[in-house]
């Protein structure tokens, strides 16, 4: 059994992390009995949570919602990975930086000094993105978003008029943010980008959403990345095998496949928007290959080939 403290932080921990928990359940994930769990149920209690009783043949707790809620804890594991979410905030595309920062040296003071050890430890740069979104912005079109509202917003060049469209859907992409909505004045689908976006406020009427043509806004932007208006798929796609081991492949294909042949050799299903594309992304590997199919891919080789050969300085 743990000690009175650390099993009520886990206690704690646990009905945070979910609505209902039976009492029988609760007993066995802490390894003490329901009665021990009704009395660390009590002491919760008299600091302040309020955790309310759940009726029903097995009974059980749930830990209610409330503005009189105490600061929450969190055990070991959950403070580590706050303090890394918040080392990465750079990265995520929203300029949140600096309260990102001050967040953490907030967490990291109220830490034991095991915690701030191991937090410590965990040091990492991550993809800052040149074009940060201002998180009003990512606010007011994620409200947008969510309560199906017309949007009017500048877009780029300030002198430009305002564009006006149907927001259904937002997609974080490569420490950028992307926008899928129907464009009212060009009767089609767009993507914006939030960092190029000034929302004008309030936000327009309601309006009844339309079927993305990909199903779902990330495969929408997906799509579009590949060159494609339908289908979150490459134009073009081919397989190779490498003379590669497979371990040292697969950290360079983006969304394709590997499989290994052998030890020392992989087979590679990728896509390019071209055919040609997807041959010299293939050279790139600075290993002998061979072409699996289809032909056009075959072709695309055989022209780069003759294309290389006619380049070659002979005079020397």
């Amino acid at each position: 059994m743990s000690a009175p403290s650390s099993r009520m932080l886990t206690l704690l921990s646990l009905l945070q992390a979910r609505r209902d928990w039976p009492s029988k359940v609760l007993a066995d994930r802490l390894g003490v009995t329901t009665r021990t769990v009704r009395r660390d149920v009590e002491r919760l209690r008299e600091l302040g949570y309020r955790i309310g009783a759940v009726k029903g043949p097995d009974g059980g707790y749930r830990l209610e919602a409330g503005s009189e809620l105490p600061p929450l804890l969190f055990d070991d594991d959950q403070a580590v990975a706050i303090a890394v979410a918040l080392q990465s905030a750079s990265a995520s595309g929203v300029d949140i930086e600096e309260a990102a920062q001050r967040a953490l040296v907030t967490v990291r003071q109220v830490m034991p000094s095991r915690l701030r050890q191991r937090i410590d430890r965990v040091r990492f740069t991550g993809s800052d993105s040149a074009e940060l979104v201002d998180p009003a912005v990512l606010e007011a079109v994620s409200d947008a978003v969510r309560g199906r509202m017309t949007l009017r917003f500048g877009y780029g060049d300030p002198q430009a008029p305002p564009r006006h469209a149907e927001p259904h859907g937002l997609v974080a992409r490569n420490a950028r943010w992307y926008l899928v909505a129907w464009d009212i004045d060009c009767d089609d689908w767009r993507i914006y980008r939030l960092d190029r976006m000034s929302p004008r406020y309030p936000a327009g009427s309601r309006f009844v959403p339309r079927p993305v043509p990909t199903g779902d806004a990330g495969g929408f932007v997906g799509a579009r990345a590949k060159g494609s208006d339908d289908a979150n798929q490459w134009p073009c796609v081919g397989q190779f095998e490498i003379s590669l081991p497979a371990r040292e492949v697969v950290p360079w294909i983006r969304d394709g496949q590997v499989e290994p042949t052998s030890g020392h050799t992989a087979l590679v299903t990728a896509g390019s928007w071209s055919w040609t594309g997807l041959v010299t992304y293939v050279l790139r590997f600075n290993a002998p290959f061979r072409i699996i199919g289809p032909v056009e891919l075959d072709d695309a080789a055989q022209e780069i080939a003759e294309r290389l050969t006619a380049a070659r300085n002979t005079t020397n």
